[in-house]
């Protein structure tokens, strides 16, 4: 199926309250499919149709472009509300909101214009971030180099290109000739782009997260923004990406608990010694649920003080703004991390043996928060949070804290 294909009527959100009742709605409508489309490994192209028919993917874009702006405490709670019922969709608009925010950031009027108007529309921006076999992860060999006629020329490889298979455009970072790195926007389909579905990791396995390769690819000048101006002064840019991620984590962890309640509720058989009609009587389980419950209440609490503290930031941008809501990010990122990965760890055991049956797929909520969660390393969140609140040393700006 082409991502291309002619766009049918789109909705457009217009108020955050409606943005959070739309996705409620979805997310019944994907909840039943996710155990299969993970385990037969199929690609949600008409999932994720629906989705951005709902108006839900330009529920970022400014109001002045005709977009409902919505806060990113509510763009977070959309990811964590539709991640609770398939992770995997969950995390493929990912990168489309952070391209969206750096176009806001740094692009012109006129490209503003035309790219808001694109995603109203109901087209998809796909992500050519990620490299593979850099020293680090902000080691990129992608190169964009001028032409003659005004225009440029695309070449390296990406990995980790999520969303791209089901995109309209793709947005790819590369080095220009004074090595800065920018954000080139071409459509999926032109000449030297190859999408090669490759991803094989063990969760996160509907995403398309695989290879595109970017050989002569002809990128005009209209459709190149600087990137690297997000970083140079404060932005909000670092934390709103990475708002996200922890959206998609907690959101996991989310599902997982209701899993957790509602086979012991329906399914789990009493332990022996517990001397009782039903497991969910048995003490010790229902203390284990406490302590999951009262985890996953402050990692969502947690995400809604970080939405706050990004929207803050974003409005009023400067050195403590934008750390505050670094850290803020960076204390939902580890806490959503930790509390998911307990909720999906905890589901087998309190649920029993018959929950790791195949015909229910309950494993793809460790596997998809492990795989999911392993973005950047938690460890370094820690380091962040405590030389902040000791040290008074304001994080990195970058997109990984």
């Amino acid at each position: 199926m082409s991502a291309a294909q002619t766009l049918p009527t789109i909705s457009v959100i217009r108020d955050d309250a409606e943005a959070i009742a739309t996705a409620h709605r979805l997310a019944a409508e994907f909840r039943p499919g996710a155990a299969a489309r993970d385990r037969d490994r199929c690609l949600p192209y008409a999932e994720i149709d629906r989705f951005s028919q709902s108006g839900l993917w330009a529920i970022t874009v400014p109001k002045d472009y005709g977009g409902a702006g919505v806060s990113a405490a509510t763009l977070a709670e959309v990811t964590a509300i539709i991640s609770a019922a398939d992770g995997s969709i969950g995390q493929i608009p990912q990168n489309h909101f952070f391209v969206l925010e750096a176009l806001r950031l740094t692009g012109t009027a006129e490209q503003k214009t035309f790219w808001f108007g694109r995603v109203l529309g109901g087209e998809r921006i796909g992500n050519a971030l990620s490299e593979a076999g850099g020293k680090t992860v902000h080691d990129y060999k992608t190169t964009i180099r001028p032409t003659r006629d005004g225009k440029f020329l695309l070449n390296g490889r990406k990995f980790y290109s999520t969303g791209a298979l089901f995109a309209h455009w793709i947005a790819v970072l590369a080095k220009d000739e004074q090595d800065r790195v920018v954000f080139a926007f071409l459509r999926q389909d032109t000449t030297g782009v190859t999408l090669i579905d490759d991803w094989s990791g063990f969760g996160q396995r509907t995403t398309g997260s695989g290879t595109t390769v970017f050989e002569n690819a002809v990128v005009e000048a209209f459709a190149v923004i600087p990137f690297y101006e997000s970083f140079e002064s404060p932005t909000s840019m670092g934390p709103f990406g990475q708002i996200i991620h922890a959206a998609i984590d907690i959101g996991i962890g989310r599902g997982a608990l209701a899993e957790t309640i509602s086979f012991v509720r329906t399914k789990s058989r009493p332990w022996i010694d517990s001397g009782q009609e039903k497991a969910s009587d048995d003490p010790y389980t229902i203390a284990a649920i406490g302590d999951l419950s009262l985890r996953q209440n402050a990692a969502d609490a947690l995400l809604a003080r970080a939405g706050r503290a990004v929207d803050r930031a974003a409005l009023a941008p400067n050195e403590e703004t934008v750390a505050e809501a670094s850290i803020a990010v960076a204390e939902a990122r580890a806490w959503g991390t930790e509390a998911a990965l307990a909720a999906a760890n905890k589901l087998h055991e309190l649920a029993g043996a018959r929950s790791t049956l195949a015909e229910h797929g309950l494993d793809r909520y460790w596997r998809n928060v492990r795989v999911h969660s392993l973005h950047d390393p938690v460890r370094w969140k820690y380091a962040a949070i405590g030389n902040y609140y000791l040290n008074g040393i304001k994080p990195p700006r970058h997109g990984a804290i």
